[in-house]
């Protein structure tokens, strides 16, 4: 009796630690698939001199089944985040274990409908030295106009996003809620700037552009997507599919660092009709623009062609 529980001790052990190895093995397959992000050589030289790159692009954004002229401002620049409140930190200094780098995005857009004006505007914040983690820190979009206003954000959790809505439609609301973590569009305009390498490619669920959904009106979720990417020679591709949205996007962008973005295509449909919304590239400048705020700066905006 005391040699059959000795053999089912044993056997339990052995077990046991088969399991362990097991998992130890699939955790190492795990970490080693995760994506993960290689700054070139020149990264600091380009993005440490403590000046934003600025970009402007001409616009044609499709609305109400017709396609409006403006302009698109792409705002990028390396900064102080906190990690616990996961906004920018007004001295780093004070509690650096608190600090983490990331790239913003400030995307912005302007255009008109009739009568009345769009402001559109995108914030997102990657981490520069990720340690297991690629996804954004936080994602905000507001949309601004004579009927009124919308604001949108995602902050990053441990599994999930916290999100919200605030919207003056009656449909929409005011909303909180958890949204399980995915690849979301709006983060892969940073990756590129990072590491277009770091971006993955085939089928997957992603959330789409914060813009685009609350343009549509659509439910904020990730759904079914595809990744391709179109490498030709100095320029390349970023090609995100969305087959039960019909919606397609095309970032196009240098294949050295810093991966400078050209121009930008979105399709889907509109009133029935497959319409596209296109950024093409005018001016870009490197500024430390916030301290560029007197009335002789204002002409940087017209170096920006944005007069």
């Amino acid at each position: 009796m005391k040699n059959i529980k000795i053999t089912s001790l044993l056997l339990i052990a052995i077990s046991l630690q088969a399991c362990n190895q097991k998992k130890a093995v699939s955790q190492q397959q795990a970490s080693e698939s995760e994506p993960k992000i290689n700054l070139s050589e020149q990264f600091g030289d380009y993005w440490y001199q403590g000046k934003a790159e600025l970009t402007s692009y001409d616009l044609t954004q499709v609305r109400y089944g017709q396609k409006r002229e403006g302009h698109a401002v792409l705002v990028f620049v390396t900064e102080d985040f906190s990690k616990e409140k996961q906004v920018k930190l007004d001295n780093p200094q004070a509690n650096p274990e608190d600090a983490e780098k990331v790239m913003k995005l400030n995307f912005t857009k302007k255009f008109k409908t009739g009568i009345y004006p769009y402001s559109m505007m995108s914030s997102i914040f990657n981490p520069v030295y990720p340690e297991n983690d690629l996804h954004a820190v936080k994602i905000t979009t507001s949309v601004q106009e004579w009927c009124g206003h919308v604001f949108m954000q995602f902050n990053k959790g441990t599994n999930n996003y916290d999100a919200m809505i605030r919207s003056y439609f009656e449909s929409e609301g005011d909303q909180n809620f958890s949204l399980p973590k995915a690849w979301s569009e709006d983060e892969l305009w940073n990756l590129l700037r990072l590491d277009p390498s770091a971006i993955p490619s085939g089928n997957m669920k992603m959330i789409p552009s914060t813009m685009y959904l609350r343009l549509k009106h659509k439910q904020t979720a990730a759904y079914k997507a595809s990744i391709e990417k179109d490498i030709q020679g100095e320029n390349s591709s970023l090609i995100i599919k969305y087959p039960d949205l019909k919606r397609k996007v095309k970032i196009n962008y240098q294949n050295s660092s810093p991966y400078k973005i050209n121009s930008w295509e979105e399709t889907y449909p509109e009133n029935g009709e497959m319409m596209t919304t296109t950024g093409t590239l005018k001016k870009r400048i490197m500024l430390d623009y916030w301290n560029r705020n007197s009335v002789t700066d204002s002409t940087y905006r017209e170096v920006l062609e944005l007069n």
